[in-house]
């Protein structure tokens, strides 16, 4: 039986519809070796997935919504907005 490891995706939408399209996103993989480089912030053009709904269709479980974030009229700071987590498990070799 090979090892099973967690992946998590970070998916911000334009909405919080499901199906509306991926603005920001962030990926963390378990399955990479240890010395690995992980995503960074910026380092992808192309978001992995187009939206949740497209990432539910290949497997990944949403697991958390983030709520409205509360946003500071005088500075314009805040967290992103329709912010989704979700994770999948992948068998790796060894």
């Amino acid at each position: 039986m090979s090892p099973v490891r967690q992946q998590i995706l970070i998916l911000h939408l334009q909405s919080g519809d499901l199906g509306s399209p991926t603005v920001a996103w962030a990926l963390y993989d378990g399955a990479l070796p240890a010395d690995a480089v992980q995503m960074q912030t910026g380092s992808e053009y192309e978001p992995p997935y187009d939206s949740v709904l497209a990432a539910m269709r290949d497997g990944w479980r949403v697991f958390q919504a983030s709520p409205q974030p509360e946003r500071s009229a005088a500075t314009g700071s805040g967290q992103l907005a329709n912010e989704f987590w979700l994770e999948r498990n992948i068998e790796v070799e060894g």
